[in-house]
């Protein structure tokens, strides 16, 4: 039988936060989602990735698009206001 972990982190959606670690040191922005069974937030504005788009009846054309990824959440801090 598998056994639930409840997780609890200190920073929720919408909270103000500040990447420490990575490529985006530095840079800060609003918790768009917080990914338990990850560990991870998705941060607005930060660690963005073009993912290739296949075309289809909103988009004809296809092509790239921006998507922002999760990080560990040990990798960002809580700014406070």
């Amino acid at each position: 039988m598998a056994k639930t972990v409840n997780k609890k982190f200190k920073i929720k959606k919408g909270d103000e936060v500040q990447i420490i670690a990575g490529d985006d040191k530095g840079k800060t922005g609003t918790v768009k989602m917080v990914l338990t069974k990850q560990d991870a937030v998705i941060v607005e504005g930060c660690k963005l990735a073009k993912k290739a788009v296949k075309p289809s009846e909103e988009n004809k054309d296809g092509g790239f698009e921006d998507k922002e990824m999760p990080i560990h959440i040990s990798n960002v801090k809580k700014v406070e206001a």
